[in-house]
C-alpha cells in the first residue's frame, strides 16, 4: 500500500490542483495520501489568501465532493516546505514545476538521515486558455477562472 505525499497552498482549488491531487490518488491505488497545507504562517502573501481553516474546509470539501474517503488520505499543516516527508516513510511524493527543487532537497535530506529517497512524481502545469499556467495568482488577479478560461474584462 503505497504512502504519497502532495503539498501546497490550495487557494481557489483549479484544475493544477485537482491535477496533482488525482494523480497522488492514482499512485496511492489502496494506500493512503498525505496532503500537506500550507499554514498561514508560512505563506508570502502575494495576494490576499484565505486563513488555514478556510482554504483545509475547501480542500476537505472538495475532496467529499470528488469522492475520496476520508479514510484514504489525510491533511497535514506544513509549518515548513518539507512536512512530515523528512521523517515518515512516504513512497512517492507528487510535485509540480514550482515544488520539485523543493522534492529534491527533501531527497536529499532523507539520504543524509540514512531514510530511502522519495520517488518523484513530476505533474506538469496545467494551461489556461492562453497558454500561461493556471495559478491561484492569477485568479486573484482576476485574469482567468479556475479552469484556465480567460475572464473577459468589461469597459467601463
Amino acid at each position: 500500500m503505497p504512502k504519497v505525499a502532495v503539498g501546497g497552498t490550495f487557494q481557489y482549488i483549479h484544475d493544477g490542483h485537482a491535477k496533482l491531487i488525482r494523480t497522488a490518488f492514482e499512485i496511492a491505488g489502496d494506500g493512503k495520501v498525505n496532503i500537506g497545507l500550507t499554514s498561514d504562517e508560512m505563506l508570502q502573501k502575494i495576494h490576499t489568501i484565505e486563513n488555514y481553516e478556510s482554504r483545509r474546509a475547501q480542500l476537505l470539501q472538495y475532496l467529499m465532493g470528488i469522492g475520496f474517503p476520508e479514510d484514504t488520505f489525510e491533511v497535514t499543516k506544513l509549518n515548513d516546505p518539507y512536512g512530515p516527508s523528512l521523517e515518515e516513510d512516504f513512497d512517492y511524493i507528487i510535485v509540480s514545476p514550482e515544488t520539485y527543487p523543493v522534492a529534491l532537497k527533501i531527497n536529499r535530506i532523507r539520504e543524509q538521515n540514512k531514510k530511502k529517497p522519495l520517488k518523484i512524481v513530476y505533474v506538469e502545469y496545467v494551461m489556461a486558455e492562453d497558454e500561461i499556467p493556471i495559478s491561484s495568482t492569477r485568479i486573484a488577479q482576476g485574469e482567468i477562472d479556475r479552469h484556465g478560461r480567460l475572464v473577459k474584462k468589461t469597459e467601463s
